[in-house]
């Protein structure tokens, strides 16, 4: 007599049983302390690694380009590492206007988007500190570097708005895996063709007002960064839809694929 499956004539389960009997495999859910986690830490490094090598680059030379150039290559740097590093456990957000943008694309409910704004927040301002007690400075120094000006605003802006459609518009055509290097060419590239060397982020220009270094912000200045940055995701918004109608349908997936939360909104 022919058996119909392995352990029919073996007494053991064959690999035809064992695809019969194993439950189908569903969302992978991530705990939310973990990811917030990731995103501490995260942001926490990329601030470290935008106020640390600013004040390197002071030190290392007078020359403003040359500080521009290596603090540039550096945070692009730090970026691309941290996003291949953590994005499997959060996304890799480190940024509260992709957070913004994701939740409301469905990508992320609301209690993670806003646990990941805070602690978003709490990461700039301790990688901030960390830097500067790495080159012997105060852990907290207020900045006196003003940054008020229309133009640095609506920079902020554009910069902003930017980030976000590369972050998206990678994502939504498929090609993720590049997701990370897109983003830090992006940033390095903002650096340079922006007027107020593209912060893109409302975490890290808190955190940024926490050193009096070549890569600080003063408090005052904040505010309006903050409102010409969150502008522009709302601008991201509306240009993303008519761009990629349809890019609810991969919003989990930013800035990189990571393990699903049991309560995303599949819109």
């Amino acid at each position: 007599m022919t058996a119909t499956h392995d352990h029919t004539a073996t007494g053991r389960p064959g690999p035809a049983d064992l695809a019969q009997e194993r439950p189908p495999r569903g969302p992978v859910v991530r705990p939310l302390g973990r990811r917030l986690t990731a995103e501490f830490t995260g942001t926490a490094f990329l601030v470290a690694g935008v106020v640390g090598s600013g004040i390197m680059a002071e030190r290392l030379t007078d020359d403003p380009g040359l500080r521009l150039l290596q603090n540039a290559a550096a945070t692009a740097g730090v970026l691309v590492a941290l996003i291949l590093a953590l994005g499997s456990a959060s996304g890799a957000h480190f940024n509260p206007a992709v957070t913004l943008v994701d939740r409301f694309f469905g990508g992320i409910d609301t209690p993670t988007a806003l646990g990941y704004i805070a602690v978003q927040v709490l990461g700039a301002i301790a990688g901030a500190a960390a830097a500067n007690v790495m080159f012997d400075m105060p852990a907290i120094e207020w900045s006196t570097t003003d940054r008020s000006a229309a133009n640095l605003w609506f920079a902020e802006g554009i910069a902003t708005l930017g980030l976000l459609v590369v972050i998206f518009g990678v994502v939504r055509s498929g090609r993720s895996a590049v997701a990370a290097f897109a983003v830090g060419g992006y940033i390095a590239g903002g650096y340079y063709f922006t007027s107020s060397t593209s912060f893109a982020n409302p975490a890290v220009t808190i955190g940024r007002a926490f050193t009096d270094t070549f890569t600080g912000i003063e408090p005052a200045s904040v505010p309006m960064f903050i409102v010409a940055q969150l502008a522009g995701a709302a601008a991201t918004t509306a240009l993303i839809l008519a761009i990629y109608p349809r890019v609810r349908e991969v919003a989990d997936q930013v800035i990189v694929p990571h393990e699903l939360t049991g309560s995303l909104d599949r819109r």
